[in-house]
């Protein structure tokens, strides 16, 4: 440029820088400090300055299961009751869990005993193995099958007359009887003696149907008591009929 005109440059005008902009608040969760449980010394130390404040919060009495007796004593007694309630309650639980138990192990010991049954040559060997198999697999006194009959019947079964089978089972629509009848007594020989409680059920062989008696002897009276449950024992009635079914009744 020609400075006679009088024109004068100073250049661009600096352009001044933009301020920094504030930066946005970041979006996020609030953070909120771990709860850790309570000291429990710290607990106490509270409660003993604060006497009043649990005797004022009847709903926390109420779900600690106590109660404010006369004269500002808290009494324990509910929470014992509950603890009493939950003690039953363990018993019972162990009880049927033992009873369980049992129930199992003697229904392994009842299928075992009917491949034992199934395993008889004639009707005699069928007769010993009932017995063999309530004194080794059982623990018991006696097992006997016995049959009304006019003769005699088959060998190493008991022998009754006629309407015996009512007589023992206390009626002609009883299948089964547990606990202890004198009547029966007889069945077992020499061992009756020995006899504190029996299992027996009521069986129906051959054609026409002849009345029999399958029975077990015990020396507890506990092994078999009237309010037992007889499916066990009728269930071994059905194996030894058919299995007697097999020959015929000379």
């Amino acid at each position: 440029m020609d400075g006679s005109q009088g024109e004068f440059s100073f250049g661009d005008a600096p352009t001044p820088a933009p301020a920094k902009a504030k930066p946005a608040p970041r979006a996020g969760l609030a953070m909120t400090p771990p709860t850790t449980a309570p000291d429990p010394a710290a607990v106490r130390r509270f409660l003993a300055d604060n006497p009043d404040f649990l005797k004022a919060d009847q709903g926390l009495l109420a779900e600690l299961g106590l109660t404010v007796a006369a004269g500002n004593v808290v009494e324990f007694a509910p929470m014992a009751r509950v603890h009493a309630a939950h003690q039953r309650e363990a018993e019972q639980r162990a009880l049927l869990e033992e009873t369980a138990r049992a129930n199992f192990a003697a229904q392994a010991q009842t299928h075992g005993a009917v491949v034992d049954l199934l395993d008889a040559r004639n009707l005699a060997d069928l007769a010993r193995r009932v017995d063999d198999l309530a004194k080794a697999r059982f623990g018991l006194t006696a097992g006997i099958v016995a049959l009304e009959s006019e003769g005699l019947p088959p060998a190493g079964w008991k022998h009754l007359v006629a309407g015996q089978v009512d007589l023992i089972l206390d009626g002609p629509r009883r299948m089964a009887r547990m606990g202890f009848a004198p009547t029966a007594l007889g069945l077992f020989g020499p061992e009756a003696g020995e006899v504190r409680s029996m299992a027996m059920v009521r069986m129906a062989i051959w054609e026409p149907s002849r009345q029999g008696l399958l029975a077990f002897a015990s020396s507890s009276p506990d092994n078999f008591t009237p309010d037992m449950g007889a499916e066990l024992v009728a269930f071994l009635a059905r194996v030894v009929e058919r299995t007697a079914e097999r020959w015929p009744l000379l």
